[in-house]
């Protein structure tokens, strides 16, 4: 288990009740959606699905890749318009 730090942009901060970053542990993407969705509730679970994720600043688009420990993790929400 990865020790992380989560930072929430835009929509995935509101949906996070505008907590902006927060400490986490997972593996992968996959597992930390499901633990941020339980910390959180549904709101943010419908964003996470549609998020892009940053791993220490690099696009991550496989959601089942191992996190480094003390990786740092973006969630950017889909933005309007581009």
């Amino acid at each position: 288990m990865s020790a992380l730090t989560v930072r929430y942009f835009a929509g995935a901060r509101a949906a996070a009740g505008g907590v902006w970053t927060e400490a986490a542990s997972a593996t992968s993407l996959a597992e930390l959606s499901r633990v941020l969705a339980d910390r959180h509730g549904s709101r943010l679970g419908t964003v996470l699905d549609a998020a892009s994720f940053l791993v220490d600043g690099l696009a991550c688009h496989d959601r089942h890749a191992a996190l480094p420990d003390g990786s740092t993790v973006d969630v950017l929400p889909p933005f309007a318009g581009g």
